[in-house]
């Protein structure tokens, strides 16, 4: 009998590693992409916020407004760079269709620590549940209403 679940495991183990291993050719089931809309306060020498997050494929709209001294808005990847003079506000859209991590930084000398002006802007994929993790929860169901049913029937 202990060897029967320990095959369960193994069979297990090996059908997720399978079925998990395929979550780069199988399709994630997405959520509609949405339209996401952030005001980004600049001041010397911070973001607020100065972490967004959005899913791919949502539009964003980012309000950029500076409170003190001429600032710019640029983001990595994304070929963004806006010029933000104090009491003027700047807005930009675009799609966030790359998932990852970017940083959005002042593009203009604001001071001392300029540099450090930096927030980021963090994209998720756009799949709750990935086609593979469904995938895997089906395999592992099965395997051991399989399992069960073949005890069942050995038994009667």
């Amino acid at each position: 009998m202990r060897h029967k679940w320990v095959a369960l495991a193994v069979v297990l183990c090996i059908s997720s590693t399978i079925v998990l291993g395929a979550a780069n050719i199988l399709p994630a089931f997405a959520a509609a992409p949405v339209v996401r809309e952030f005001t980004v306060n600049a001041t010397q020498f911070d973001y607020e916020p100065n972490i967004i997050e959005v899913n791919r494929g949502d539009r964003v709209i980012v309000h950029v407004e500076s409170l003190d001294v001429t600032h710019g808005f640029y983001v990595d990847g994304y070929g963004i760079n806006v010029h933000v003079p104090p009491g003027h506000g700047q807005t930009v859209e675009f799609v966030a269709d790359k998932v990852g991590t970017y940083r959005f930084r002042c593009s203009e000398t604001c001071g001392p620590m300029h540099p450090f002006m930096i927030g980021q802007l963090k994209v998720q994929p756009n799949a709750p549940f990935s086609s593979a993790a469904v995938l895997t929860g089906v395999v592992m169901l099965g395997t051991v209403a399989y399992v069960w049913r073949r005890k069942e029937s050995s038994n009667g």
